[in-house]
């Protein structure tokens, strides 16, 4: 685990202990400081016994105390702990946080933070991959894989890629990343922010906390972006803002199986200005490129069986990372003469009403089967543009699609929506895909290399 002597004798007051929450806690105590936790359930307080004093942030004077850590799924714009904190004048934080503040104490490293609505985790994960293949040692973590301050110290030389919600910059006052990036921005999680322009802010805050001769390189799909880059452009040196390319190796792309589509191009521009800041040359990252696996439920290839390919995008939660799912798959004139070949599987728990930014892309679509909470009103968008099957539960969806699918179709999982109107998480939904596809072609689909994500922001 990470530790550092900065911590010792201070005091800290942890509310949360699943992952990120117990691994500070952890961390916390083996670097000497002085804990209290408190969770909800008996069984994650009960790793802690004996070790810690367990009460509820809530319920203590905080006078004296050096921070309130949080899990990054505490809403602090409605939960009581902030203001709670702010009586006593005791900074609200995360486990980035203190990852940060341990750095100063770990050997000479480099740090990658990437955000973004979509396509952060295919992004980190494959920044991860290049720096793997070129032999440079690499920590995955942050909003991806497992809590970061519970894996080992890197040696020398080593880089930590840290993806990145709104979140955990929310609970971050001091991460300066050597090289950072941000994809796009677009309407999620407004829940948690008081509009728009205040969730595109927290995205912005990851560059403030960078130095001027930091490097940082922004999409240019969405005017939030754009600004955020425009103003990052104005305040830093000539070279150390960049955007991300996206023409000059888009005829490589077809040469790298988990990074199709157009948003993927966008995804491996950004990872390519990453790593060549750190020193990877293109020698190196071609061939990473190629060998990369992707990640489990993010366009994950499921099988292939009589023609038909089988695609799981699980993790396309709303309607703007559906869309490029539905690009990646336009139609081709030498498969039935160019007509549309995607059977989408699209529903659920709706975040938003309307198609999105789907609506540009149901040219590709061949025919359209709605399930879940939401089913009902994306037949009824639907109905008149593409052929449409209401089929409520996704087994259903999955089986009359193989039915009427031809060579060349692509029967593609990208709900648009949330799961938690028939599924614990999208990551159980995947799965369930996955089990569905493997009853009706015979065949085991094979398992992603990639890590999973929490749930991002």
């Amino acid at each position: 685990m990470i530790t550092s002597p900065a911590f010792a004798g201070k005091r800290y007051a942890i509310l949360g202990l699943a992952r990120s929450g117990l691994a500070a806690a952890e961390a916390l105590l083996a670097s000497g400081a002085e804990v209290v936790a408190w969770d909800r359930q008996d069984v994650a307080r009960e790793k802690l016994e004996g070790r810690c004093r367990i009460a509820d942030p809530l319920d203590i004077d905080l006078t004296g105390f050096d921070g309130v850590v949080v899990s990054p799924g505490v809403p602090l714009n409605t939960h009581p702990i902030a203001g709670h904190a702010a009586k006593f004048g005791v900074p609200v934080i995360g486990d980035i946080e203190l990852f940060a503040l341990a750095r100063a104490d770990l050997p000479p490293h480099k740090v990658v933070g990437i955000t973004g609505t979509n396509g952060k985790s295919t992004t980190t994960a494959l920044v991860a991959h290049i720096l793997e293949e070129a032999g440079v040692p690499v920590r995955l973590g942050g909003n991806i894989g497992v809590p970061i301050l519970g894996e080992d110290p890197l040696p020398e030389g080593g880089v930590y890629a840290l993806e990145l919600s709104s979140y955990q910059i929310d609970l971050t006052r001091s991460l300066a990343c050597e090289a950072a990036a941000l994809l796009n921005i677009t309407p999620d999680h407004l829940d948690r922010y008081d509009g728009f322009e205040a969730y595109a802010f927290s995205k912005g805050r990851l560059f403030a906390m960078q130095s001027v001769s930091q490097f940082a390189v922004f999409g240019t799909g969405d005017p939030s972006t754009r600004a955020i880059a425009e103003a990052e452009r104005a305040r830093r040196p000539a070279g150390r803002v960049a955007d991300i390319e996206k023409e000059p190796d888009a005829d490589l792309q077809r040469d790298w199986p988990a990074l199709q589509g157009p948003h993927n191009l966008e995804n491996a521009g950004a990872a390519i200005a990453l790593v060549e800041e750190l020193g990877v040359t293109r020698e190196q990252w071609e061939p990473a490129m190629r060998s990369f696996a992707g990640l489990p439920h993010r366009m994950e290839f499921v099988a292939e069986h009589g023609g038909v390919i089988y695609i799981n995008d699980s993790k396309a939660t709303n309607q703007a990372s559906a869309a490029p799912a539905l690009a990646a798959y336009a139609p081709d004139p030498a498969i039935h003469g160019g007509t549309p070949r995607v059977h989408w599987i699209v529903g659920g728990l709706a975040k938003e009403d309307g198609l999105g930014e789907c609506e540009a892309h149901l040219g590709n679509v061949a025919a359209a089967y709605t399930i879940g909470e939401a089913g009902p009103r994306f037949a009824e968008l639907l109905d008149g543009r593409v052929p449409v099957t209401r089929a409520e539960l996704l087994c259903e969806a999955t089986r009359i699609a193989s039915e009427v699918a031809r060579p060349g179709d692509v029967i593609l999982l990208s709900p648009a929506c949330a799961s938690f109107d028939q599924f614990r998480d999208y990551e159980k939904r995947g799965e369930h895909f996955r089990q569905i596809v493997e009853a009706i072609t015979g065949e085991t689909p094979p398992m992603a290399d990639g890590l999973q994500g929490k749930s991002a922001a």
